[in-house]
C-alpha cells in the first residue's frame, strides 16, 4: 500500500492488485459510513466514487490498482492511520446482486469459447454461472468493470476495434467483463445483447452499477 498526497485534500493510494483495491475500497466505504474518516468542511460520504446530491464533501474512487479520496480534511494524518489498518479480505456482504438477462448471441461468441477451448453453449454456462463484481467504473458514464473470471478465462482484446459497438453488448477484454452503456467504438470481445439500461439520467441514481455492486448474467431465449 503506497499512499501519495495530492494537493491539500486528496489522497491517492497505490496497491498491488485488483483484489487488494476492491478491499481496501470495501473498507474505506465502512469507515466513511461508520464516520471514521474525516472530510473537510462536512460530514462523511460514503460514495462509492459517485457524490450523492445531498452534497457529501468527500470522494471515494476506486480504479484498477488505486483508490483516490478527495475532500480529506488531513490526508497525511490519514497516510499515518493507514499503517495501522488490518484491512480484511473482501467478502460478499450483505449487498444485494443485480440480475442482468442476456442473449448469449454477441458475433464473438465462438472465438471465444475457441480461446477457452471448450463450446459456446459452455461459454454461456461458465459466464452465467460467475458472480460478478463491480471493481470500478469509467471509460463512459454507467459502464462497470466486472471481476469475477478466473485467470484462465481471461481474453485479449481484439486485434482491431470495431468503430461501433451496439448499446447493451455484453462484451470480455483481460479479466473483466463490461456492458456498453451506449454505442461506441470498443475492442472487447462481444458475446451477448442486454436490453437492461446501464445509464439513465432520470434515474436516482442514474448508473445502475457502481463499485462493490453484485452482478449476475442470466441468460434468456434468443429471439428470431
Amino acid at each position: 500500500m503506497r499512499p501519495l498526497p495530492v494537493g491539500e485534500h486528496g489522497l491517492l493510494i497505490e496497491l498491488d492488485s485488483a483484489e487488494q483495491v476492491e478491499a481496501l475500497h470495501a473498507e474505506l466505504l465502512r469507515r466513511a459510513a461508520a464516520g471514521d474518516l474525516r472530510w473537510a468542511g462536512g460530514p462523511p460520504a460514503a460514495t462509492g466514487g459517485t457524490p450523492a446530491r445531498t452534497a457529501p464533501r468527500g470522494e471515494i474512487v476506486p480504479a484498477a490498482r488505486t483508490v483516490f479520496l478527495d475532500g480529506l480534511a488531513d490526508p497525511r494524518g490519514l497516510i499515518a492511520e493507514l499503517a495501522t489498518w488490518d484491512v480484511p479480505p473482501l467478502t460478499a456482504g450483505d449487498r444485494p446482486t443485480v440480475e442482468i438477462p442476456v442473449r448469449y448471441d454477441g458475433p464473438d461468441l465462438a472465438e471465444v469459447a475457441a480461446l477457452w477451448d471448450t463450446t459456446t453453449d459452455e461459454v454461456v454456462r461458465l459466464h452465467s454461472g460467475t458472480a460478478f463484481r463491480v471493481a470500478f467504473c469509467g471509460f463512459a458514464p454507467g459502464f462497470g468493470y466486472l471481476t469475477g473470471l478466473p485467470e484462465p478465462l481471461h481474453v485479449p482484446r481484439r486485434a482491431t476495434p470495431r468503430t461501433k459497438v451496439p448499446v447493451g453488448s455484453v462484451a470480455l477484454a483481460g479479466p473483466y467483463t463490461g456492458v456498453y452503456p451506449r454505442s461506441s467504438p470498443g475492442g472487447w470481445q462481444l458475446i451477448g445483447t442486454t436490453d437492461t439500461v446501464l445509464w439513465d439520467p432520470r434515474r436516482e441514481p442514474a448508473a445502475l452499477l457502481s463499485p462493490g455492486t453484485r452482478v449476475r448474467f442470466v441468460p434468456v431465449e434468443t429471439t428470431r
